[in-house]
């Protein structure tokens, strides 16, 4: 399981991210380009002390993430609002790459057709979004579980 943050524009936010990918041990892949400087030093005022635990692929641009993506064999699954699919009824593989947009403008139609699937976590109509980082944890435990791909060393909570 790998996540994957396109164009972030939210420092704090990819901050979150990127500490969720180290705590569960998963690979992280930030698409360039960001909404802001993306340089080891913010990285590491963002990640805090996990910059040194995150395992972080740096892409300079879609076209190199979906060429190393193909090339890896790894299904796109988008988070979006504009999807029919519910995350909590999608089967996730072991493989899989869960993909965000950025904060401000989610994902660009080609994001959409590239992506292999796109689901979405059921919410009330009156409500817009939830925020990109707790949308990625949500999904991205529910799919660990399904795939029972949870760290198993180390402390837990």
């Amino acid at each position: 399981m790998d996540i994957a943050i396109f164009q972030p524009d939210q420092p704090q936010n990819t901050g979150t991210m990127l500490r969720l990918a180290a705590c569960v041990d998963v690979p992280a892949h930030v698409i360039e380009p960001c909404g802001f400087p993306f340089s080891a030093k913010a990285f590491r005022r963002s990640a805090m002390d996990y910059a040194d635990l995150v395992k972080l692929h740096h892409h300079q641009d879609w076209q190199a993430f979906d060429d190393w993506r193909t090339a890896e064999g790894k299904r796109l699954v988008l988070l979006t609002t504009k999807a029919d699919s519910a995350y909590t009824e999608f089967a996730f593989e072991p493989g899989d790459i869960l993909i965000v947009g950025s904060e401000s403008a989610g994902a660009p139609d080609f994001v959409h057709h590239g992506a292999d699937a796109r689901i979405t976590i059921p919410m009330q109509k009156a409500a817009r979004s939830i925020n990109v980082a707790v949308s990625l944890a949500m999904v991205l435990g529910e799919a660990l579980r399904q795939t029972d791909t949870w760290p198993k060393s180390g402390q837990q909570g």
